[in-house]
């Protein structure tokens, strides 16, 4: 199969690519940059959001069977001054309407277009276990993947199957949340992180990468998708979990005044949080690897 894949360069999106060279497909990878990018037999580099052309002109008569949309501003960059924010919802939302004009224009049409998301858009709560039925919260986190979602949801237009993949917290050892958690304990300063009630949303990257694999191999798959474990956990459940396989002690508690002293509105990706079942994935059988936080911590570290 060939597959047109934006945010390529990402964690998910580098994991994924590894995956699909080893399955034998093409990729074509949009990148902002030519430099230091170099073309092999399973993959090529077009680029991409730049003045002189449009990835169209070049992928036109290409037969395009899947596309992936991975790129946007990274949300922990820096405090989201209201330039941060407007930053943050219009990289995701250009980047997105580039991608359905190369769409619009390509001769031959994909049959899947996966788009990513994340389950920041149901909002806060430390009660409600949401599922992909949800309505989107209010906040500013919430708003922003709504709109996001809205904008994707134009290559329904065209009749292709369209899925929003609403990314939990992907656990990894190459980058992301994980290390930056592990760092405390591995320094033995590890300890609770705010009240340690919050919910996290979690999913070790090769399950977060075999259910993508999973959706374009079923194609009754549609809308938004949970990408999450079916156990999510606490703060307070992770320090404690990184604490026995670390071998670590779990004593010095950040609280949530400071982190929010220290990283503004931003602090919520760490002070507050979602649980969150993966309905979709569950109901269609899909098969974990990594069911638990025990099982994922132990692989990574």
């Amino acid at each position: 199969m060939n597959f047109l894949i934006a945010g390529g360069t990402g964690l998910i999106g580098q994991k994924l690519i590894q995956q699909l060279i080893k399955e034998n497909h093409h990729i074509f990878c949009l990148t902002r940059s030519l430099k230091n990018k170099k073309n092999t037999n399973n993959l090529t580099f077009i680029q991409w959001m730049h003045d002189e052309k449009e990835p169209y002109e070049e992928l036109k008569d290409k037969k395009i069977d899947v596309v992936i949309n991975l790129a946007g501003k990274s949300l922990n960059s820096g405090r989201w001054t209201e330039k941060r924010k407007k930053e943050i919802v219009e990289s995701r939302i250009n980047a997105t309407a580039s991608i359905l004009t190369t769409i619009k224009n390509l001769t031959h049409k994909p049959t899947l277009f996966l788009n990513a998301s994340a389950i920041g858009i149901y909002g806060i709560s430390e009660t409600i276990t949401f599922n992909e039925t949800y309505s989107p919260g209010d906040d500013f986190l919430a708003s922003t993947v709504a709109k996001w979602e809205e904008c994707a949801k134009k290559a329904t237009t065209y009749s292709i199957r369209t899925v929003y993949c609403r990314f939990g917290v992907v656990l990894s050892n190459k980058g992301g949340a994980l290390p930056k958690l592990m760092l405390p304990y591995q320094l033995f300063i590890g300890g609770k992180i705010g009240r340690g009630k919050q919910w996290v949303s979690w999913i070790h990257i090769e399950d977060c990468i075999k259910a993508m694999l999973f959706i374009i191999d079923n194609p009754t798959i549609q809308g938004p998708v949970n990408f999450t474990a079916p156990q999510p956990v606490t703060m307070k459940q992770i320090g404690e979990v990184i604490s026995r396989q670390l071998h670590r002690p779990n004593w010095l508690p950040i609280p949530s005044f400071f982190l929010k002293t220290l990283l503004g509105e931003m602090s919520i990706l760490i002070t507050e949080g979602q649980c969150v079942e993966p309905k979709v994935l569950t109901q269609n059988n899909f098969s974990y690897t990594f069911p638990s936080l025990q099982k994922a911590i132990a692989d990574l570290y």
